[in-house]
């Protein structure tokens, strides 16, 4: 089961990371942009996810992902369930992607074994 220091670890590893305290809550960000954050009971975290994602990652697995009805809405966010998910390894992953979705080009190139972001109109590879 992934937890809380879980995400914190894995997240403060990411290149130019940094933890800054927002509504109560810790949130890890790169370059001043929110890319994850934890929930205030420590069970669940937020991510970046492009709204057309997250819809396909909640019907397929909705035991793991969901939003916030009323907050999540209009924003590109998505909420991962920690005990849910299979392991450490899944919990990279995620973060690295919604880390890849805020963090700036240049520190992107100078991290190519993270991966690249998938521009706007380009495909998912």
């Amino acid at each position: 089961m992934t937890t809380a220091d879980d995400v914190r670890t894995i997240a403060l590893a990411l290149p130019g990371t940094a933890e800054k305290l927002a509504w109560g809550q810790p949130t890890f960000r790169v370059a001043g942009k929110i890319f994850a954050a934890l929930g205030d009971d420590d069970t669940a975290m937020g991510v970046k996810c492009p709204v057309e994602d997250r819809v396909e990652l909640i019907a397929a697995e909705p035991e793991k992902f969901f939003t916030r009805e009323g907050h999540d809405d209009t924003y590109a966010w998505l909420r991962v369930r920690l005990a849910a998910l299979d392991d450490v390894d899944e919990l990279t992953a995620i973060l690295a992607d919604s880390w890849r979705q805020a963090a700036p080009r240049k520190l992107q190139d100078a991290h190519p074994e993270l991966g690249r972001a998938v521009a706007d109109g380009e495909g998912a590879a």
